[in-house]
């Protein structure tokens, strides 16, 4: 019998994998990429007996995957908070989905855990942008403010480690950040024993100082539109960025445009925080989009569709 681990590359996915595999230790096969490689499940070669988790990835974007993995008899569980359109049913499938804009996949994975380990799903809310929620799900931990802002700032930097357009273009592969964060229970530990965390830290500051030299393309009080240039630390900023302004400035929705050396974007939007609404349908609106209510993205926006693309990020937040 072989256990599969499937999970989205960042701080959610990340998170979700260590509560559980903190509870139930085992050798696992891990699958996963930066955080827009989402089509994951295909790479899952599974036999009957197998046992599969699919953690922080769209149903949507991998059901016929997941129809095969199933039919192949192996056992699939499904935590997730993102779009997932119809459920497959199947006897052999445990699904745990939940779209609320409130909501992270390691907050889901902490309820069925029942709290063992609500530090790491707290980060993980943090990362994900969540900060209400992370604040709510933390106050039986009793933590002071300087505590919280620690979780947050290792949320944040989990979470920009998978932004990139490739492997290429991240400080750690996800594989590898899940290595380093493996050990520790604690994410307190993490932050004070690891030294891998101060490379990940200053790499995100570092590219955050270079991304608020950028002024905006398009700004009005409910809108900002910024493109970003074809580098790497571009790619790995841009999620983290429109993250920040998106606490920054709640009323405003946000839009990054990274330029791709074929002349695409690689798109990140963030629903104003006071409504946490539209992203996922407006990215949905182009053949490489999607995500969730508040934080969508599109992987690849043909050039000739900036405009379109412009005009529909103004009408869908008003």
């Amino acid at each position: 019998m072989a256990i599969i681990d499937v999970f989205n590359g960042d701080a959610d996915g990340i998170c979700a994998l260590h509560q559980l595999r903190l509870a139930n230790p085992v050798t696992s096969t891990l699958v996963t990429g930066v955080k827009r490689d989402i089509a994951l499940v295909k790479q899952v070669n599974a036999s009957s007996g197998d046992e599969v988790t699919i953690l922080d990835i769209s149903l949507d974007k991998n059901r016929d995957d997941l129809v095969r993995v199933l039919e192949s008899g192996a056992k699939v569980r499904y935590f997730d908070h993102h779009f997932a359109g119809d459920i497959p049913q199947h006897d052999n499938l445990e699904v745990n989905i939940d779209t609320d804009a409130n909501v992270c996949t390691s907050l889901l994975v902490n309820t069925s855990l029942h709290n063992q380990f609500l530090p790491w799903a707290v980060t993980a809310a943090f990362g994900d942008n969540l900060f209400t929620s992370a604040e709510t799900a933390a106050e039986p931990l009793g933590y002071n403010s300087e505590q919280l802002e620690q979780l947050k700032e290792l949320g944040t930097c989990i979470n920009y480690n998978g932004y990139g357009a490739s492997l290429d273009d991240l400080i750690y592969t996800p594989i590898a950040l899940y290595e380093l964060i493996k050990p520790y229970t604690d994410p307190f530990d993490f932050i004070n024993n690891e030294p891998g965390y101060k490379r990940l830290r200053d790499g995100y500051y570092d590219d955050l100082k270079q991304a608020e030299q950028i002024a905006a393309e398009h700004l009005t009080a409910s809108h900002a539109l910024f493109i970003l240039p074809n580098e790497k630390w571009a790619r790995r900023v841009s999620g983290v960025f429109a993250n920040s302004l998106a606490q920054q400035f709640p009323a405003r929705a946000h839009a990054m445009l990274t330029q791709q050396s074929d002349g695409a974007y690689l798109v990140s939007v963030r629903a104003p925080l006071e409504n946490k609404t539209g992203a996922d349908e407006l990215c949905r609106q182009f053949p490489t989009g999607g995500g969730r209510k508040a934080a969508a993205g599109i992987n690849k926006l043909p050039g000739d569709q900036m405009l379109t693309f412009k005009d529909a990020f103004t009408d869908s937040f008003k």
